[in-house]
């Protein structure tokens, strides 16, 4: 989602006459957009500010600006702590960055703008794809309603806001007709979109509505909450031919007293009869999920459970986490914290069993033939070509230029820990 914002920030530079460079050291501005979600990715883009403060001690005209999560989480602060910053704006506020960057280079001072706005501007707003682009990101809802107790969305990004069924449709027919084949819708919670348009739009008929975009080849989401994965939406993937084999459902443990804890809402036992629902109506579909281990008051009991669901469902992938606590959060304020030795060696283990989970499943591929969408040139080689099944595994092939945008039949030859390698079948 943060990737989204950033292209949409670029966009809104260049209609300003501004060009991209990858050199800070000559750019006239350097926007950071930031996250929060973890730990990490906070210290990630506080260490990026500090180089860039150091390149504005050097070019005092520079604008240096921060965005995203963490600008809304801490507003005017942000000064105290880089006051070498010229802007702060919030979640809300990416509209405003062209005219706030007007505004300084005018001599008017450092500004600020963190407040949530009844209506989220910015979801109006979309990047066109650039030439040889092959897939594109759709943001259908921005903000989220549940409140798990250790996440800080609902203070950064505000309360759910879902955009018309009718604005998605055409924004996506725009990408169909500037080449774009494969669309990732974006939300906190794309399961529960269309709640708050006060109609009977939902989730499952924006699917349906896209699925009949000539062009649009495939549709894939992200993040889906449990608790309102619908049999309506489940269905979908036996029904829509554009819609991929492949649902990001995080679990986050295993343990059904840490769900509670963590105010998600169904129970180990909900997710697993998800799963089965989800395997009846689309056999082969590839699930991946998040787990966070360290949770608060996680027993090595509750850690059990979690690495017993794995064995169980043998995720496709999952994004594994230590604990963080966010500030804000009811779970900032829970007892019972876990020391790092002990996350550190529970992620360890977690993802020692994923690698094998990941591997097994790469190795049942190799003598199939699966359907590849090329999106462009391998990073190891440029006599290699790269792209992604319809279940989301990264593939690797012999090719040129001329297969990009494409989609290809490839005979897997060789599994690897993390893709697949292939040739293209005549």
């Amino acid at each position: 989602m943060n990737v989204h914002d950033s292209e949409l920030i670029a966009e809104l530079m260049v209609k300003k006459g501004y060009r991209l460079t990858a050199n800070a050291d000559e750019a006239d501005v350097v926007i950071v957009n930031t996250c929060s979600i973890r730990e990490k990715a906070a210290q990630k883009a506080c260490s990026q500010l500090g180089r860039f403060r150091e390149v504005k001690k050097k070019r005092r005209d520079m604008v240096l600006a921060v965005g995203g999560c963490l600008a809304q989480q801490w507003g005017k602060r942000f000064f105290d702590k880089i006051p070498e910053l010229n802007i702060v704006f919030g979640t809300h506020q990416i509209h405003r960055i062209p005219d706030m960057i007007a505004s300084v280079l005018a001599g008017c001072g450092s500004r600020a703008a963190a407040a949530f706005t009844k209506h989220v501007r910015s979801l109006d707003l979309f990047p066109l794809p650039v030439e040889g682009q092959v897939g594109a990101y759709v943001t259908i809802m921005q903000g989220c309603n549940n409140f798990c107790s250790y996440c800080v969305v609902p203070y950064v990004r505000g309360r759910e806001e879902s955009r018309p069924l009718k604005d998605v449709v055409q924004e996506v027919l725009v990408l169909a007709q500037h080449g774009i084949k494969e669309v990732i819708l974006l939300g906190q919670n794309v399961n529960s979109y269309g709640q708050t348009l006060g109609n009977s739009t939902n989730f499952p008929s924006l699917l349906r509505a896209i699925n009949r975009i000539p062009g649009i080849g495939r549709i894939r989401f992200t993040t889906s909450h449990p608790k309102d994965l619908s049999t309506d939406l489940i269905g979908c993937f036996g029904d829509l031919e554009s819609l991929c084999e492949h649902i990001h459902l995080p679990v986050q443990s295993g343990s059904d007293v840490i769900l509670e804890r963590m105010n998600r809402g169904y129970t180990a036992a909900d997710y697993m009869g998800k799963i089965e629902l989800l395997r009846k109506a689309c056999p082969g579909i590839a699930i991946s999920s998040d787990i966070i281990v360290g949770f608060p008051g996680e027993s090595e009991g509750d850690f059990q459970a979690t690495i017993g669901l794995m064995e169980k469902i043998k995720f496709d992938n999952v994004f594994s986490f230590k604990y963080s606590k966010r500030e804000g959060t009811e779970a900032a304020d829970l007892d019972n914290a876990l020391n790092d030795s002990v996350k550190e060696l529970r992620l360890k283990t977690l993802q020692e069993l994923q690698d094998r989970h990941t591997w097994e499943r790469n190795k049942a591929a190799v003598g199939s033939e699966v359907d590849v969408l090329v999106e462009g040139f391998s990073r190891n080689s440029r006599s290699d070509v790269t792209g992604r099944t319809r279940s989301n595994k990264i593939v690797n092939l012999k090719g040129d230029a001329n297969l990009i945008g494409k989609n290809v039949t490839v005979r897997v030859l060789k599994a690897h820990r993390h893709s697949l390698r292939g040739d293209v079948v005549t």
